[in-house]
């Protein structure tokens, strides 16, 4: 009996799924989108994810630092400032001190916690440069929080835009993850 270990969306047929583009395709159309409109969308998301640990002073000892996220296949990079109970966007060609880089595909099976930050660094598919001591400190504090500490509808966003994201690149592969 095969018990399929990494199920997809039903709804969506593994055959269609090989039409879509891979990510990277979208990188041109991204780029008529204004820049203050993606930096203000991705700082509200990034709100919601630490609204919790920023309330609690969890984030208080990286006051000051400034953490880079780039989406490697989109073209998009992003600065976060860490402050006191409060983060800011940062422009984009700000300096970070740490940054974690990859595909959208796999920052969003990061982010849900569908693949291990682990097996990512591992596997290469994820690279943390700059000052890694920071980088891994602030990624085990974000280990820590609890899943449902994140909105009800972030966290179910997340969940089905990695499982989709994974079918979709496995499917332009012409394999099954």
């Amino acid at each position: 009996m095969h018990v399929d270990r990494n199920p997809e969306p039903a709804w969506f047929p593994f055959t269609l799924l090989r039409l879509l583009p891979p990510p990277e395709r979208l990188a041109g159309p991204l780029r008529m989108v204004p820049e203050p409109l993606l930096r203000h969308g991705s700082a509200r998301i990034i709100a919601q994810v630490l609204a919790a640990p920023l309330e609690d002073g969890r984030l208080d000892e990286f006051a000051g630092r400034r953490i880079g996220v780039e989406i490697t296949d989109l073209g998009l990079r992003w600065v976060v400032a860490i402050g006191e109970r409060r983060l800011e966007m940062l422009e984009p060609a700000a300096e970070a001190e740490a940054t974690v880089r990859g595909s959208a595909t796999d920052l969003l099976l990061l982010a849900s916690r569908l693949e291990d930050a682990d097996t990512l660094f591992f596997r290469r598919r994820l690279q943390l440069t700059g000052d890694v001591e920071l980088g891994l400190a602030l990624r085990n504090l974000l280990d820590q929080l609890p899943w449902d500490s994140l909105p009800l509808g972030l966290r179910i966003a997340l969940n089905r835009g990695a499982r989709f994201a994974r079918a979709a690149r496995a499917a332009y592969r012409g394999m099954e993850d």
